[in-house]
């Protein structure tokens, strides 16, 4: 069976964009694609937060999803927050394309990301490699530019 979430991100300014999850099985990695549209170029953090609430705009999501309480990493380090999807890279055009596997997202079962809030940052993500404590929480990402709620699809 295959399981799909959608996501789209609005924020204050220009940045918009839509991501799409996919995951086969209950243990299988879990597939993002799509593409977000009026960032600067360069890299800008992107994650998973805790809650799907954006009633205050984006700092209403919490911080990144974390249910084992690890500090921040990068995608493909063992110690991370299950949040931590690293960065997506802008291009000239101002368009980030989206094409990323992580095997420590699901979009079911307790941990599930159904329900949560996808925010993409101002700034590239230091993987939590900064050397301060602000690394080890957010990754230096900085401002939240735009976000959305997970949503489960067909």
């Amino acid at each position: 069976m295959v399981l799909k979430a959608v996501c789209v991100l609005k924020g204050t300014g220009e940045v918009t964009g839509t991501v799409f999850f996919e995951q086969e099985g209950d243990n299988g990695p879990v597939k993002l694609t799509g593409e977000i549209s009026g960032l600067t170029p360069g890299e800008h953090g992107f994650h998973v937060h805790a809650f799907g609430d954006n009633t205050n705009g984006c700092i209403s999501a919490g911080p990144h999803f974390n249910p084992h309480s690890k500090t921040h990493g990068g995608p493909t380090d063992d110690v991370r927050h299950v949040g931590d999807l690293g960065n997506v890279t802008a291009g000239q055009d101002n368009v980030a394309k989206i094409s990323i596997q992580d095997k420590h997202l699901t979009l079911n079962g307790v941990h599930s990301i159904i329900g949560r809030t996808m925010v993409i940052h101002e700034k590239a993500d230091d993987l939590g490699k900064g050397g301060n404590e602000e690394s080890l929480k957010t990754g230096n990402a900085g401002g939240r530019l735009a976000c959305g709620v997970i949503g489960i699809t067909q």
